[in-house]
Parts: structure tokens; sequence; C-alpha cells
């Protein structure tokens, strides 16, 4: 990994992205953002691909819960360590959800394993309510060139590469702060793969990782903490998702912001 520091953190006060965590507010905008809409279905939809119409699935950490826009299964529920009424399941945590062993066929994950202080349970966790066979499915940030200088620009959650990820007594991040982020948490667990087989290789199958996302999400506007966007009709934001496709196959280090994974339970 490229890295322009090993590690930065900013206080909330310290963030210049507006709204920070407003979770109502977002489902408002979503309505009127289109650029919002496609960063979201180009989020989700691929997820559809590993999910069968009538398997049963939840997503913990859903925050806005804008899956459920895209998520084709008819029985698919969201979760948060939250009380919002949108939600299916409130108050639950994705490191100790309560839900019942090898309860599901399928677990989305957006954006939240880089909240997480301890990763490794979280992944004992997915793996306790996930069916043999079931797919732990995941959308997270890639702290690339890019992302790392975004975030130093916006002074927003921030990384942190010395971190031991698969500690379960140091916090990878804030224990008490759900809206904290270290934003170089998924690179430390999926990349360095030795590590990710000896902590996780007799529990979980990787059957699919691809980075993605650049400008469409720089141009989003922002999900749940807000900024700057120059509203684009669905004509030039498909043109927006080609180039980003170029420059996160062919510069990933640099460019690509996301991840896209599949874990499959053994």
């Amino acid at each position: 990994m490229l890295k322009i520091k090993d590690k930065i953190r900013f206080k909330h006060s310290e963030n210049l992205m507006k709204q920070e965590g407003d979770v109502l507010r977002s489902i408002d905008d979503i309505q009127k953002n289109k650029n919002l809409y496609v960063l979201l279905k180009e989020r989700f939809d691929w997820m559809n691909n590993f999910i069968k119409e009538d398997s049963k699935g939840i997503e913990v950490g859903a925050a806005a819960g804008f899956s459920k826009k895209f998520i084709k299964s008819k029985n698919f529920k969201i979760s948060d360590f939250s009380n919002h009424p949108h939600l299916d399941y409130k108050n639950i945590d994705a490191q100790n959800t309560g839900f019942k062993e090898e309860e599901f066929e399928f677990v989305i994950s957006s954006n939240m394993i880089h909240h997480l202080p301890y990763p490794l349970k979280f992944f004992n966790e997915m793996h306790r309510i996930l069916k043999k066979g079931g797919k732990l499915i995941i959308f997270d940030a890639h702290c690339s060139i890019l992302l790392q200088l975004v975030l130093i620009i916006m002074r927003h959650e921030g990384f942190d590469f010395t971190k031991n990820v698969w500690d379960q007594k140091n916090p990878s991040t804030e224990i008490d702060d759900l809206w904290s982020g270290n934003s170089a948490i998924p690179y430390l667990i999926f990349n360095e793969k030795k590590k990710f087989e000896e902590k996780l290789g007799e529990k979980f199958n990787l059957e699919y990782i691809k980075l993605c996302e650049c400008l469409i999400f720089l141009n989003s506007g922002g999900v749940t903490s807000k900024t700057f966007y120059i509203p684009l009709n669905f004509f030039f934001l498909k043109l927006v998702k080609y180039f980003d496709k170029f420059l996160t196959y062919f510069f990933p280090k640099i460019f690509a912001l996301g991840y896209k994974i599949v874990l499959e339970k053994k």
C-alpha cells in the first residue's frame, strides 16, 4: 500500500463534512440527489449476484438502510446499533448480535467494518449466525492514496495502518464512538493474505474481491456525512462510472476508494 502517512486522526469538531452521522436526513437526501442514488445502486446491486430471491438475510450496521431499495431478496431485514424507526432490528451490535446460530443465508456489511473496534469479533459472530455456505457480503473503504488525501483534506475519520486489527483487547477504533472510523482496517484485513488465512482461513473462503469506485463517490455529496457536489443527469453519471472502471482497474493503489468482497462460510 502506498501511504501518505502511517496514521492520522481527527476530532469530530475538526470535520469539514456536514451533518456527520445524520442518518434520518440522509434518507431524505436520496430522493433528490441522483448522484447519491447512482452511487448507492453501484454499491448494492452487485450483491444480488450472490443472493437467491428467497434467501434469508440481514444487514448489520445498516444506518439509513439504503440496501432495502436495491437488494432483491424477499426475506431481507436491516439492523443497526441504533433505534431509528426504519430499522427491522434495533440496538444490534454487529460484534455480538444475539441472533440464533446459523440463522441467515447471507449477511451484508456496507461501510461498517472500518468503524469496528474489534474486527475479529465481528467475523467470528458472522461465522456463528451464517449457515454453512452462507455469504458475508461486504462493501467497505479501500485506503488508497486518493482516499488518504480526501480524508486529510476533509479532516474526516482518518486512518491508522499501525493497528493490529486482529487484537481482541486493543481496539482498532474508539470503543465508545460509533462514528469513529479507521479507513485502513479493510486493507489490513484483506490485503495481508497470510494473516487473513491464519485468523479466518478455517472459517471462510474468500470467494470474490474487487477494487472499485472513485469519482462516483467523490461527486455524490456524501452518504451520511455531506459535502459539495455537482448535480449530474443519468447520462453523465454513466460516463463517470465507465471512467471509474478505467481508473480503478489500471491504477487501484492510487484511485480505488472501495472494496467489493464476498466471504463464504466453510
